[in-house]
């Protein structure tokens, strides 16, 4: 039966673009190819910034999983390296460049066995394979420093993670600083949401500081503000989520009385509610109040005539943070207070930080919080100054947990390199290519080191195959940018917590596994105007069910006849 006139069957709508096959494939490897371009000179302590504008806010940063957020990726498979990158970023904090490079690196080099007609799976199976070998490798040779070194330990990790940043300078100042916010924490949880990070315009960086406690920003204040103490010491503190101010009737609030005179017991009865509650106050012994919600002007003059510091409407996360150093409760009401619900604090007092007024709590009994005041002369050299230490921060949490640390500047790269291609050596197959091929790309970090530094990345790998191969101790040789050359990084305090290599490897692999098992894109360009989902629902739902069928909705079930309009209640 001739085949060529039977109609064709069309399951997609009009307009719909499918691609599959190799070259699919090829096309979202040189996709992700590209994404890796963008973010591959911002690797290492000479890496550069990148300047990125939206039209409405400009941010400059060479931090990887900040670039990769702002940047306006269209194509389905290459947002799957932003992923990747800040789920690095949540997990460890740094190495979200790094994930990156390795990913698009692996990609690069298996694109060629795509290209020869290689099966996608056979090379999915070789490179997961190398990424299991990998991190047992790293769990095997990892160092674990214990004790006394255990501080320098963690000191160096998180100087290691400042060593790319715009801070690299002042690492000697908030390396020190850092841990202690990370120690003064609850080690059984470790939340470095209590780590308050509070940036102060001007002044100079030296400036910044850690505060054993907490501080804030001065809340919105009312008349009387300035009448209150602002400087108490072993105060007792009240937490509320409780407003302290006259509420208003509520809109169209309709009072119906029969007596001029019980309008006056109607407003007597407001204020009574109010003077109630701060009555309550009062009496609980606090000489701090605080509070998520406002205090009105008329709390703020009552708290003041007798020598009380109140503040409404403070941030929930910083009204957390005084509860966790504090030990005080927040209440939801002001009846039943006692003194086990307070909390208390050696020192109280709020002084003046550039040309803002900031509430400082120190000296805290139960202190598993703390602050780091920042300064700095622009906003945009600040926010990169918090990206960096909120970095540094994430980094000494992981090795808190792992306490196992491998020597950075491309050695445990290099030394996984030469570790996968013994073991290929092992394996008959095509696997052997695959594995191979994984380590190659292993050797894209002291590559583009050596190539942002400005050193000649060809010596410096010739140099470091060499060391790896043949010295005994040259398992921790690595790429020594300051002096434009190799050395022993581990030797040099550049360290970096185990689990930061192994969340890599892991999530590099697992992302190009996921694009090369891609070989069909299915994807329609109505889809993509602005506002083209909700016109098709619009239309759908202006359809009735039969007419959506291919019928002509009631009208066309009754043939058009005895139908009106139907308008109103009764069809009239």
């Amino acid at each position: 039966m001739n085949t060529a006139f039977q109609p064709q069957i069309i399951l997609l709508r009009e307009g719909t673009d499918t691609s599959q096959g190799k070259a699919q494939i090829v096309s979202n490897i040189n996709a992700c190819m590209a994404v890796a371009e963008t973010v591959r000179t911002t690797l290492g302590p000479r890496g550069m910034d990148k300047l990125m504008n939206d039209g409405r806010r400009t941010t400059i940063s060479n931090d990887g999983a900040t670039i990769m957020r702002l940047l306006d990726i269209v194509h389905p498979a290459a947002k799957t390296l932003v992923d990747i990158s800040m789920a690095q970023d949540a997990e460890v904090g740094d190495g979200t460049t790094s994930v990156v490079l390795l990913a698009a690196e692996i990609l690069k080099e298996v694109k060629d066995f795509i290209e020869d007609g290689l099966h996608a799976r056979v090379i999915i199976k070789g490179l997961r394979d190398a990424s299991v070998r990998a991190c047992n490798e790293i769990e095997r040779i990892a160092v674990r420093r214990d004790g006394d070194e255990f501080r320098s330990l963690l000191e160096k990790c998180a100087g290691t993670a400042l060593n790319s940043k715009l801070i690299a300078r002042q690492k000697s100042l908030f390396a020190p600083m850092i841990v202690d916010a990370v120690m003064s924490l609850d080690q059984s949880m470790c939340d470095i949401k209590l780590v308050g990070i509070k940036k102060i315009q001007g002044g100079s960086v030296t400036e910044s500081h850690l505060v054993n406690g907490v501080a804030f920003k001065k809340t919105f204040a009312y008349a009387g503000f300035e009448q209150q103490p602002k400087h108490l010491t072993n105060p007792k503190i009240l937490l509320l989520n409780v407003e302290l101010e006259l509420k208003s009737e509520k809109e169209n609030a309709e009072v119906r009385i029969t007596d001029p005179d019980q309008y006056q017991s109607i407003v007597d009865a407001e204020w009574s509610i109010i003077y109630d509650k701060l009555d309550c106050c009062v009496k609980s012994g606090a000489n701090i109040v605080l509070s998520r919600l406002p205090i009105g002007d008329l709390g703020t003059q009552y708290f003041a005539d007798r020598g009380i510091f109140c503040a409404g409407r403070v941030a929930h996360d910083d009204l957390d943070r005084v509860s966790k150093a504090t030990g005080a409760m927040v209440q939801t009401s002001v009846n039943g207070i006692t003194t086990e619900h307070l909390g208390e604090c050696a020192l109280f007092e709020e002084k003046g930080l550039g040309d803002e007024r900031y509430n400082f709590f120190t000296g805290c009994p139960k202190a598993k919080t703390a602050t780091i005041i920042l300064r700095g002369g622009g906003e945009q050299f600040l926010e990169e100054t918090e990206r960096s230490v909120h970095d540094a921060v994430m980094i000494v949490k992981r090795t808190l947990a792992s306490k196992s640390i491998v020597a950075g500047g491309g050695a445990i790269e290099l030394e996984l390199s030469k570790s996968l291609r013994e073991y290929s050596r092992t394996i008959v197959g095509k696997q052997q290519l695959v594995v191979q091929a994984f380590a190659r790309a292993l050797e894209v970090i002291p590559r583009q080191l050596a190539d942002n530094g400005g050193i000649d990345s060809t010596d410096v790998m010739n140099l470091l195959r060499k060391e790896h191969a043949t010295s005994a101790d040259g398992m921790w040789i690595g790429v020594d940018v300051l002096n434009e050359g190799i050395c022993n990084t581990l030797d040099a305090g550049v360290w970096e917590p185990a689990a930061n290599k192994l969340n890599s490897i892991a999530s590099a692999t697992e992302a190009a596994c996921c694009i090369l098992s891609i070989d069909e894109t299915v994807r329609n360009p109505q889809s993509e105007k602005q506002g083209a989902g909700m016109q098709q629902q619009a239309g759908r739902r202006g359809k009735m069910v039969s007419e959506a069928m291919g019928g002509g909705g009631m009208a066309g079930m009754m043939g058009k006849k005895g139908v009106n309009k139907f308008r109103g209640r009764g069809g009239a």
